[in-house]
């Protein structure tokens, strides 16, 4: 926990204290107070994810050709276009505000990653990876707090988005003193390569079954959007948007767990206890929707939240072991891009079928992220996992 890692890390909490608030309110804005169909949110999310790909591989790309900090920095600092989806009352221009923000994340996010893996040893690095997302989650749990009490008070939905700006500047703040160090982590690279020897047959092709995983499980990664949705149309919006917040606790709490375990099995946990338990949540989100209980639904987004904290720990934290440290930045690209590209076309699909019924999103969803599991463990066999 040096001083660069915590630097990022609590960057990364203020990041998500901005704006997953703004995320989690921006569908019962653009649905319930626009008057938007649930389809224009899918729609939504698409172009934001769809195009966010690129620029998620753009920023990767860019990190290893230049800097990983400006890099970061750069992006980061457009984030707050988000926030100025409280000055519209116009859906194409909350839509356009909404994704030119998250354009703007994901062109950090392979940077900051980056970033984090030069500061830290293999040994460290799962760890690592579990503390920047427990702080991550955290900070997006704490804003989920602090929307709910706001909505309690009867804040509107527009000053909401407008105060979400505050933190998300706090967090680029606190990558400006950062230590560069690109140049040093290029000149080890013949000591910390992460071609692993004679295995590099067997990591090339856990790589490539990671990515291909990736944008399969992001096939099936709808946005949190809908189970709020769901909830919410069943009882009011805090009962939604607490839901949110269930979520990104119990996701928060995973990810730091599991990163500090270091013996175990990081293809296997991944693939079951991330992808094909995703899959189970979201099954039983349907299940609950069925039969109108609260309850389930809120325990399948626990599961859901679980699941992605194991998922946005070692996804990293393979990638990182396999990938040479000149190309480091390609390969969190390639994760970045992947995963929305997967999202583009979920977000699609999901808010088509939720047009006839929530179950049919719920049921696709489920199918593919157990398959995606499946992909991990038939590509990662052979890798060593334990490290």
């Amino acid at each position: 926990m040096n001083r660069d890692v915590l630097l990022i890390s609590f960057s990364a909490f203020f990041a998500d204290l901005g704006y997953q608030a703004a995320l989690a309110i921006f569908p019962i804005f653009l649905v319930i107070g626009l008057g938007a169909p649930a389809s224009t949110y899918g729609i939504a999310n698409a172009i934001a994810f769809g195009v966010g790909a690129a620029f998620g591989y753009l920023g990767g790309v860019l990190g290893d050709r230049y800097n990983y900090k400006y890099v970061a920095i750069l992006g980061n600092a457009l984030i707050p276009l988000i926030s100025l989806v409280g000055l519209t009352y116009s859906v194409v221009a909350a839509v356009a505000l909404f994704s030119g923000g998250w354009w703007a994340r994901n062109f950090r996010s392979p940077a900051r990653r980056s970033m984090l893996v030069e500061s830290t040893s293999k040994t460290d690095r799962s760890k690592v990876f579990g503390f920047l997302h427990a702080l991550d989650i955290g900070g997006g749990m704490l804003s989920i707090a602090l929307v709910l009490v706001m909505i309690y008070f009867g804040i509107s939905y527009n000053s909401i988005f407008l105060l979400t700006i505050f933190p998300i500047v706090i967090s680029t703040l606190l990558l400006a003193p950062t230590t560069n160090i690109r140049k040093k982590a290029a000149r080890i690279v013949g000591q910390s390569a992460g071609r692993l020897g004679e295995k590099a047959r067997v990591a090339g092709r856990t790589y490539r079954g990671i990515v291909a995983a990736t944008a399969l499980y992001g096939f099936s990664s709808y946005s949190l959007g809908f189970p709020i949705l769901t909830i919410a149309k069943g009882s009011n919006p805090i009962i939604g948007i607490g839901s949110y917040g269930v979520y990104l606790g119990v996701s928060a709490v995973a990810g730091y767990a599991v990163g500090s375990i270091k013996w175990l099995d990081k293809i296997k946990v991944l693939s079951i206890i991330g992808y094909a338990l995703s899959g189970g949540g979201t099954m039983l989100l349907g299940i609950g929707y069925l039969y109108g209980s609260i309850p389930v639904e809120y325990l399948a987004v626990a599961i859901l939240g679980f699941s992605l904290g194991v998922i946005e720990t070692l996804e990293p934290t393979i990638v990182s072991f396999i990938k040479n440290m000149r190309s480091i930045g390609r390969g969190m690209g390639a994760l970045t891009g992947s995963r929305s590209f997967g999202i583009f076309f979920a977000n699609l699909i999901m808010g088509i079928l939720y047009v006839f019924s929530p179950i049919y999103s719920y049921t696709y969803a489920a199918i593919v992220s157990v398959v995606a599991g499946a992909m991990v463990l038939v590509y990662g066999r052979g890798f060593d996992g334990r490290r």
